[in-house]
């Protein structure tokens, strides 16, 4: 299980400050009018900001050698 965590810590960290990122958008630029998808809520901003620092961190991962596995 630790192995597991390990290989996907950078994962996680993008996911976690993806969503404090997504988190202050919101809170700081967000959507007065509440018609924008994703800045409307504080919970679509912070969801789209976790998944699109996972997504970005997990390219900046490299990939595993075939000794690894």
């Amino acid at each position: 299980m630790k192995k597991q965590l390990k290989n996907k810590g950078l994962t996680i960290t993008g996911v976690a400050i993806g969503a404090l990122a997504g988190f202050f958008y919101w809170q700081q630029i967000g959507c007065i009018s509440g018609t924008c998808a994703i800045t409307s809520t504080w919970h679509n901003s912070t969801a789209y900001g976790a998944m699109m620092g996972g997504l970005l961190f997990s390219m900046l991962q490299g990939e595993k050698k075939k000794d690894e596995q």
